[in-house]
């Protein structure tokens, strides 16, 4: 399963990348990072999931098949 999102935390002015997942496992990130937060072991903040897409440039080849698996 392709990351399709990517997780941080925002704090005030402040964001903290944390990881990334797949749909299918976006709501256990979510509650284990409810977990951490309320151990302190990850900043108390808002838990916020952005979607991610593939990217190429001149530097960065794709196949356009790749994209299909994505």
């Amino acid at each position: 399963m392709p990351p399709e999102f990517i997780i941080s935390i925002k704090v005030q002015d402040d964001e903290y990348m944390v990881g990334v997942t797949c749909d299918g496992h976006k709501k256990s990130f979510m509650e284990k990072l409810e977990i951490l937060q309320k151990e302190g072991k990850v900043p108390n903040g808002t838990i916020h999931f952005t979607g991610s897409k593939a990217v190429g440039t001149d530097c960065i080849r794709m196949d356009p098949n790749d994209l299909i698996q994505l």
